[in-house]
């Protein structure tokens, strides 16, 4: 049998393809199809176009509140580390001061002696306060000495007010003890003697009462 008497089989077609509807098309066609099945109002779909315009704003604020949260948690967050590790040696330090404190009193206790044994002492004295200094300095330990200073209540401590007319009132005249900060943050107050103004004598001479 020739091959031209066969019935040629039929070729399958190509199929168009198809596309898949976004999720803005599907909602919309929902939509539509809603409006369709139920013929809505002009003042209907007004309501309704307001009301999800209203809670797509209400979503929007839900996301920026919780982006705000999420991101004041992490500053806090990051603070607190910083802070644990600016400050883990506070009583640690709070505990050197008066270490600090005496050796700074004994050198002053022996600092117009002649004696060799004095003055030895007090060269050793004066090494082991550097040493020691140098260590606080270090770890972020500053000290508070303000003699001449204008007193300033966030780091010193009035103890006593003096009249002078040397210096300017509310001046820092005597240092009883020094202040001490760590990483800039106060762990000790200076305290001191501060200044005020000398008082006028507004009593009468015995010339003017008579």
């Amino acid at each position: 049998m020739n091959d031209e008497n066969k019935t040629p089989e039929s070729e399958p077609m190509d199929e168009a393809p198809i596309e898949e509807s976004s999720a803005e098309e599907v909602a919309a066609e929902e939509v539509a199809a809603e409006v369709e099945s139920a013929p809505l109002s002009h003042d209907e779909l007004h309501l309704m176009l307001e009301d999800t315009r209203t809670k797509a704003d209400e979503h929007w604020n839900q996301v920026l509140r919780l982006q705000a949260e999420q991101e004041n948690s992490a500053r806090r967050a990051k603070r607190d580390i910083e802070n644990a590790h600016k400050f883990a040696l506070d009583k640690f330090a709070q505990d050197l001061l008066p270490v600090k404190d005496s050796l700074e009193l004994g050198l002053a206790a022996v600092s117009n002696e002649e004696a060799e044994a004095v003055v030895k002492l007090r060269e050793g004295t004066e090494l082991t306060l550097k040493m020691f200094s140098d260590v606080m300095e270090r770890f972020g330990i500053k000290e508070i000495n303000p003699e001449g200073e204008s007193f300033n209540p966030e780091l010193h401590q009035a103890m006593s007010i003096q009249e002078s007319s040397d210096v300017a009132p509310n001046s820092v005249i005597a240092v009883m003890q020094k202040g001490y900060t760590l990483n800039d943050r106060l762990i000790r107050p200076a305290m001191v003697m501060v200044s005020k103004a000398v008082a006028e004598n507004t009593q009468p001479s015995i010339d003017e009462q008579a």
